[in-house]
């Protein structure tokens, strides 16, 4: 049985869907429930201490925001990532952190940086010893330091959101590329120098932007089969 789950979301006032809808999509993120799982509303709801009725309403919007798919006779499952998705959500999250982290730039703190390098520096440590999950939590966490200082919220969820979405895939990325991981921790470093030295903030968008995209090229060159798919190299 699941040991019982608290749910600060409540203090906030949100609904009982949108905590749902917040419970799932986080353990979707975390691959707590992996592309494939079945998600059982009455198990659900039980773990959330409510009925079935705002957990099938979290469902729904998860599947309007291609995170859940319905199959015939079998229900809610959480969506496949294929290669075609995973490009349309790398291209995306390209374009919105390089825009979210030239948007925080200027509000990035000292402190910021230092904690930015620090993680950097601990996935230097990770190259000898290589997890490619555990390396890629410390990259997610490098560019939140980078970006979640922007000040467009409506961008900073759409970021979070495209995190969500590549989770199906993202932890595995660095597996199929491991060699991209070197040149990863290369490129951090150059976009906190850019960062430091106050750059345009154009060229700290393009640097970020780049940067995310090359681990898209760097997974589709490895693909043989990328291009019979359909798939750009950006």
């Amino acid at each position: 049985m699941s040991t019982p789950t608290t749910h600060p979301e409540a203090d906030l006032g949100l609904s009982k869907s949108a905590r749902a809808h917040a419970w799932i999509r986080q353990r979707i993120a975390d691959r707590d429930f992996t592309p494939g799982y079945r998600l059982v509303l009455s198990t659900i709801a039980s773990q959330l201490d409510m009925s079935v009725v705002p957990v099938r309403e979290a469902i729904r919007q998860l599947e309007a925001e291609g995170l859940v798919t319905f199959e015939r006779n079998v229900g809610a499952r959480v969506s496949m990532v294929d290669d075609v998705q995973y490009t349309y959500s790398m291209q995306a999250l390209a374009v919105l952190e390089g825009a979210a982290t030239a948007l925080a730039a200027r509000g990035v703190t000292a402190d910021d940086l230092a904690a930015a390098r620090r993680i950097n520096e601990r996935m230097v440590t990770q190259l000898e010893y290589f997890d490619p999950r555990a390396f890629t939590a410390l990259n997610q966490s490098f560019h939140a330091r980078l970006f979640t200082r922007c000040p467009n919220p409506r961008l900073l969820e759409l970021v979070e959101a495209e995190w969500v979405r590549l989770g199906g895939l993202r932890s595995s990325t660095f597996s199929f590329v491991p060699e991209r991981a070197y040149e990863s921790v290369r490129e951090h470093e150059q976009i906190l120098c850019l960062i430091e030295a106050s750059a345009p903030l154009e060229e700290i968008e393009h640097a970020a932007r780049r940067h995310r995209s090359a681990t898209l090229r760097a997974y589709l060159s490895h693909e043989p089969d990328h291009e019979a798919a359909g798939l750009p190299i950006i």
